[in-house]
């Protein structure tokens, strides 16, 4: 494998503040999607040395704090409220917060990213028929421990803000869980956290 040199790390930081970019002003929430679009900017389309995950979101956080601090932060406020207010309505179904909203660092296009645990996506979907929420369905692939599996996911769009509600198994709370295509290990928290964070002074802790 050939050594790193001076123009590979300048290419790498390059595209990653490229990917940081269009994550914070086009609303790409795929890391992957956006270092390939990136990577393309920089005239490097078949780079095989690209920023990681980390590296993106380091640059996106450098970017929202210098470009976007104001309006970054009353968007993410507003999402937590929002996600609270959902996990609210789905407190029967095991809710739990992950993703760009927990992490902080959703922006303008960001979708709030809930996880179910419980035994019957019918009954989610019942629910959500009975109080005439909106959705649409689809799935994903998500590697649970050692296991890749087909996950359902239902869509819903409210005035407030889009959710992206994926529905696993009780006994998947005691695994590992992570998105297929970056294998990347979800955090997840449960709503007393969110709590904790919307009661603090400012609204949640930078």
């Amino acid at each position: 494998m050939p050594k790193d040199n001076g123009h590979n790390r300048q290419m790498r930081e390059r595209i990653a503040h490229l990917a940081a970019r269009l994550m914070a002003v086009d609303g790409i929430d795929d890391y992957a999607l956006a270092k390939r679009k990136a990577a393309r900017q920089a005239g490097a389309p078949e780079t095989r040395n690209l920023p990681n995950n980390d590296e993106v979101e380091h640059a996106l956080r450098a970017y929202q704090q210098l470009y976007q601090a104001d309006e970054q932060r009353a968007r993410l406020l507003h999402l937590r409220k929002s996600a609270r207010h959902m996990m609210e309505l789905l407190a029967r179904f095991n809710p739990y917060l992950s993703g760009a909203v927990l992490s902080g660092r959703a922006g303008k296009y960001s979708e709030i990213e809930l996880l179910l645990f419980t035994d019957s996506m019918k009954d989610v979907e019942l629910f959500l028929l009975n109080r005439r929420i909106v959705y649409s369905c689809g799935e994903r692939r998500m590697r649970i421990s050692d296991e890749s599996r087909s996950v359902p996911v239902f869509r819903v769009g409210t005035d407030d803000a889009d959710f992206d509600i994926a529905v696993l198994e009780p006994r998947d709370l005691r695994s590992q869980i992570r998105n297929a295509p970056e294998g990347r290990p979800l955090e997840r928290v449960r709503i007393d956290w969110l709590e904790a964070e919307l009661a603090k002074p400012d609204g949640f802790a930078a």
